[in-house]
């Protein structure tokens, strides 16, 4: 929940963008049709197990299928939410092979509540390895 405080006693809640609620549900759900859906065609994907950003609805909506078949799971948990105006930062705690990983998802978004980029910042380095090699296998067989 984002909150801001305005007085010592006092707190107001911001209403959640469309684009997080529907995020949420996606995962949850993993609804890849949702997914579809909400990125915008020239959406940009910056991974942290590939050295060039992805680009293109087709090839950001592969690479967010791989990590979530990599990432959700029992364990997986979104610990923190920054939301500003067309963007967010949610941060998140998983574990996969008995790897504690923390990350954070940088989220931009236009008016039509369309993601138009994505960035996934992982921690610790064994995570990243580990994850590395867990989504170029996913990505090989959503390819076939």
């Amino acid at each position: 929940m984002t909150t801001n405080t305005i007085s010592q006693d006092k707190e107001v809640t911001k209403a959640k963008p469309i684009v997080l609620e529907r995020w949420h549900q996606c995962m949850k759900e993993k609804n890849f049709k949702i997914l579809e859906e909400m990125l915008s065609d020239e959406a940009v994907l910056y991974s942290p197990v590939v050295h060039t950003p992805q680009r293109g609805k087709h090839i950001v909506k592969m690479y967010l299928m791989a990590a979530s078949s990599v990432f959700l799971n029992s364990t997986f948990a979104y610990t923190k939410e920054i939301i500003g105006e067309g963007q967010m930062m949610l941060e998140f705690e998983t574990i996969v092979d008995d790897i504690k990983v923390n990350g954070v998802d940088i989220i931009s978004y236009n008016e039509n509540n369309q993601i138009t980029e994505f960035k996934v910042m992982v921690r610790p380095l064994q995570g990243v390895q580990m994850i590395h090699q867990k989504m170029m296998e996913m990505l090989a067989q959503l390819k076939k």
